[in-house]
């Protein structure tokens, strides 16, 4: 029988770079509550939330590999999530105008009560922006659901001046390192 895959997001970023290693895969998203303990290290927080969202949904379904992740934008020793609204996404917009930050993604991988993560690190350097391409670019919208309220995969490319690192990381899931931690998990049974 082959082997079930699960993936514990509903991010259609995700879906679609897994698409690219699995032919087929259900989606069930995890619903766990993403507070990180206290005085956890917050550049481990994508890599503590990718293992609790697979934990979830593993023990459900405890014969099948269960994929989770998380992503986080991090600068100034802070992480910067998903934007309460418009001007908030405008405020982290204004924040990375000019400068380096990272795009932490965590993943975890459960099968058979089993569990191994990893992480992995973009580094991301934006172009200074002016208030209004600021404005014309929350005009499309694609902040809504991003961390750092931008998109790299849409309009959100001509933010930034380069990258060091997987491109696919930035998206949600670094599609490469997976297939390799992938093949290890399941070798090492």
């Amino acid at each position: 029988m082959p082997l079930q895959v699960i993936l514990a997001s509903a991010s259609p970023r995700r879906q679609e770079l897994l698409k690219k290693i699995f032919s087929e895969f259900t989606i069930e998203p995890a619903n766990v509550d993403e507070t990180l303990p206290p005085d956890y290290p917050l550049e481990y927080g994508p890599e503590y939330l990718a293992r609790k969202k697979a934990e979830a949904i593993a023990a459900i379904h405890p014969e099948a590999l269960v994929i989770g992740s998380d992503t986080g934008v991090f600068i100034d020793g802070k992480m910067l999530g998903k934007p309460r609204d418009r001007e908030d996404a405008a405020d982290m917009l204004r924040e990375l105008s000019g400068r380096s930050h990272a795009v932490i993604t965590g993943c975890a991988l459960c099968l058979e009560g089993r569990i191994r993560s990893f992480s992995d690190t973009t580094q991301v350097h934006m172009y200074p922006f002016s208030e209004a391409e600021i404005q014309s670019y929350l005009d499309t919208g694609e902040y809504t659901d991003k961390a750092g309220s931008y998109a790299i995969q849409g309009k959100g490319y001509v933010l930034i001046e380069g990258i060091s690192g997987d491109y696919n990381n930035m998206v949600g899931l670094p599609a490469a390192h997976l297939v390799r931690e992938i093949q290890k998990f399941l070798i090492e049974g």
